[in-house]
């Protein structure tokens, strides 16, 4: 541990063996000199190297919703309910690993966080690779990768924690939304770069032979027909090839900040305590899941909204109990959020943004294809088919990267704003915004779900999906900005991070329940139910933050 004399020491000295000299026992931003002299370089070093790996967690994270796809246009032998499991698996799993991830900045050090946390993506990624070699695999080897890239989900909330300690308050807005909104595009570029990479063996005889496939596909520039030579296998290969730079350059380019990590103990230590809370929740995790799913893959005793309540609760209790030496008392101090209230309405205010974003991420392109694929006739006796498929079919592939990238694109924008009219100004807007685009996209999708011809609708249908995901980007800003106006600098990075794990769990819901009204044959009410969830959260966000006794005004 360093004494007072050592911490008063030059930025990045190495005071013992112990540390390291990517270390920072001096830390001020608030102290414009500082901020100039010496903050802002050192803030902006660690934030351009943490978006590109933030960006590849996401990637990693929602891979499946492509390798999926791809899978079924090759001819793997599983059913698509088999498949959707996967989605399923790494969705939950990367909102659960986000609950531990939100203290690791206090409890390892943020260098060290980044570090590991982005290496162990390469496991899964390189894992998938080698899987999707061959149809014989059996599925649960795809589950156990799908499993394992929830690391990727999990990275959000430890990313989130250690920027906003580099950043003085009057900046946070932006720079969270930065790191953020582009790291966000690992939705977007997994989406673009997985169907582009397939199309060509670009790793030689090392990644293995191509595929043929046998129904037609797509990517951004239209179809890929029947026949095509394809190498999945690619789908993972190539972010495990990517992540091999990024990891050295979190390395020997990031900073633990001990005022924020004041007893880290070490690297092997940050790394031990990492890796421990990790796997206690790869068990409550796969606990959760064998109670949710449906066999082979688990009993499917829970229905959805018993089982992530008790996931959540689970988790957090396992980490308290679970926790010992100094690692406890840290602990016990970061779990002082949950007795704020604030804490908990944030939380219903960043699952209407960010839990909106990665969870129509997720659904979009189901509901593309499910939708406007076949075409809706009734049969003899007037009951409506959906079975016949449509020629005149968009392509999901070529579709469902737009929403995502412009949601990420004007994350930082609304970050921006909110630094400068306040945040809770622009969630209010955003939410008035998501509520009527809401409602309308459930009435488009009630009209399309009952024509037989439903390409018509496919233009206003798209429009309305990206007004609201410019809006939940807009919004994901502005809620870590208000959240870095309510909570001191040692509560907000594991505010920020237990919000993110919160609002997580959109991506395993959105999908859940709109694929459940689909198969209804009313997927309209899903839309509905989320306007209504918005309308509530718009209330609260007024009454808590905007009206004239308001609790925090902001502004």
């Amino acid at each position: 541990m360093m004494n007072k004399k050592q911490q008063r020491g030059a930025i990045g000295a190495s005071s013992s063996a112990t540390y390291s000299s990517a270390d920072i026992a001096d830390w001020n931003p608030e102290d414009t000199a500082f901020w100039e002299s010496k903050g802002k370089a050192i803030a902006s070093r660690n934030l351009w190297i943490s978006i590109p790996n933030l960006l590849c967690g996401f990637a990693v994270w929602v891979m499946w919703g492509i390798i999926t796809v791809q899978m079924i246009n090759l001819g793997f032998p599983f059913k698509p309910a088999e498949l959707f499991t996967l989605t399923a698996i790494s969705g939950l799993m990367g909102a659960t690993m986000r609950i531990p991830a939100s203290f690791f900045i206090r409890l390892c050090g943020g260098r060290n966080t980044i570090f590991l946390t982005t290496a162990l993506l390469i496991i899964p990624a390189f894992g998938a690779g080698l899987a999707l070699q061959d149809k014989t695999t059996p599925l649960w080897v795809f589950q156990l990768w799908a499993f394992l890239s929830g690391i990727g989900g999990g990275n959000f909330a430890c990313s989130m924690s250690n920027i906003s300690g580099f950043y003085p308050k009057r900046l946070q807005g932006t720079a969270l939304g930065l790191n953020a909104g582009l790291g966000n595009f690992g939705v977007t570029s997994t989406q673009i770069l997985i169907p582009l990479v397939m199309t060509a063996g670009i790793f030689g005889a090392v990644a293995g032979e191509p595929m043929t496939l046998l129904k037609d596909s797509g990517w951004i520039l239209g179809k890929i027909t029947a026949g095509t030579p394809t190498y999945i296998q690619n789908a993972g290969f190539i972010w495990a090839a990517i992540l091999v730079p990024l990891v050295i350059a979190a390395w020997f380019g990031m900073n633990n900040l001990l005022p924020l990590s004041p007893n880290y103990g070490g690297t092997l230590a940050a790394f031990a305590k990492i890796l421990y809370l990790w796997g206690l929740t790869c068990l409550v995790g796969g606990i959760g899941l064998y109670l949710y799913l449906p066999a082979p893959a688990g009993i499917g005793l829970l229905n959805m909204w018993v089982a992530l309540p008790l996931i959540m609760v689970a988790m957090v209790l396992v980490m308290k109990l679970a926790a010992f030496g100094e690692m406890k008392g840290n602990i016990a101090k970061q779990f002082e959020i949950f007795k704020n209230m604030h804490t908990w309405s944030m939380s219903a205010l960043y699952v209407v943004t960010f839990g909106s974003f990665i969870g129509f991420s997720m659904a979009l392109p189901l509901s593309i294809t499910v939708i406007f694929g076949v075409q809706h006739v009734p049969d003899a006796s007037g009951t409506m088919q959906h079975t016949l498929k449509n020629p005149n079919a968009p392509s999901a592939l070529t579709y469902a990267w737009i929403g995502p990238f412009l949601g990420a694109l004007i994350r930082p924008v609304g970050g921006w704003i909110s630094d400068k009219v306040g945040g809770s100004i622009v969630t209010q807007i955003i939410s008035a915004v998501m509520v009527v685009a809401s409602a309308a996209a459930g009435y488009v999708m009630l009209l399309a779900y009952k024509s037989a011809t439903p390409e018509e609708y496919f233009l206003i249908f798209m429009v309305l999906f990206m007004l609201l995901f410019v809006a939940t980007g807009l919004g994901n800003g502005s809620t870590f900005r208000t959240v870095g106006v309510i909570f001191d600098r040692q509560q907000a990075g594991p505010v920020l991070g237990w919000t993110s794990a919160v609002a997580a769990y959109g991506a395993f819901i959105a999908p859940v329940v709109i694929g459940a009204q689909i198969k209804a044959g009313t997927p309209e009410y899903s839309m509905y139910g989320f306007a209504v969830f918005y309308a509530l959260c718009l209330i609260l966000n007024w009454w808590f933050y905007l009206r004239s006794n308001a609790y925090i005004k902001n502004p």
